[in-house]
């Protein structure tokens, strides 16, 4: 026969259990804060980073200034060529990055053509509207790369006529007249530049600009020889400014 247990006895043994159970329970617990100890520094540090990070925000006000700006290079060419424009453009600096830009001007040419005997005259205004975004890695720098989009359009009246010739099959005289000729055209331009800071406020740019036509309307006497803000006639075209720049 098992010999059953006295009471006494039962209560020793449970409570020799619970003494156990209680001492792995606190050795468990010891060993999880132990660990928690450990990690602590490491996820102060981190945190400690992170909030290192955070306080070094870039602090530069978004709305920056404008841009007052006018091109040298046209009234030059104007003045040693048959055509040129006189431009100017006002730019909006959006923290140092994105710049907002309207350009208007006035395109004009007079071309009289020894070889064919035409004559071509307009002088008309043009606008361009677009956005140009800086390419440098710093952004807060005076001098930097930058490249943008243009869309542009110009109306503008033609002159145009021909000296009287005789015609070499019929043996008449061939002339023909355009007075006042409404023509008009949209086109596209890719614009890539440089800004750098001579002193103060002031500043030069160049860019160099091509130019994709998209629409045109023409007058009843064919091509015009020229297009205000564009450029001699063509379904493409390469353009270059020189610009002194003012920050206000």
């Amino acid at each position: 026969m098992i010999p059953k247990d006295s009471i006494s006895g039962f209560i020793s043994r449970r409570g020799k259990a619970i003494a156990h159970t209680a001492m792995t329970t606190a050795s468990a617990h010891a060993a999880i804060l132990a660990v928690i100890a450990l990690l602590c520094p490491i996820n102060n540090k981190v945190y400690a980073q992170s909030k290192l990070f955070a306080i070094q925000k870039d602090s530069v006000a978004f709305f920056q200034g404008l841009q007052v700006s006018v091109d040298i290079a046209g009234p030059v060419a104007r003045t040693v060529s048959d055509y040129g424009e006189y431009e100017a453009a006002l730019k909006a600096n959006l923290h140092n990055q994105y710049f907002p830009v309207v350009e208007i001007g006035l395109g004009s040419a007079e071309h009289d053509d020894i070889v064919t005997g035409n004559y071509y005259k307009t002088s008309a205004p043009f606008f361009r509207i677009g956005c140009d975004i800086n390419l440098s890695k710093k952004k807060h720098t005076p001098n930097f790369v930058y490249a943008g989009l243009r869309y542009a359009f110009t109306s503008y009246k033609v002159d145009m006529w021909r000296e009287p010739s005789p015609d070499p099959v019929w043996g008449n005289e061939a002339t023909f007249l355009v007075d006042g000729e409404k023509c008009s055209q949209h086109w596209a331009e890719i614009v890539i530049g440089l800004k750098a800071k001579l002193f103060g406020p002031l500043h030069a740019g160049w860019n160099v600009r091509y130019k994709r036509r998209l629409s045109h309307k023409d007058c009843s006497a064919g091509k015009t020889w020229y297009v205000p803000g564009y450029g001699k006639y063509g379904d493409t075209r390469i353009g270059a400014n020189f610009n002194i720049i003012i920050d206000i």
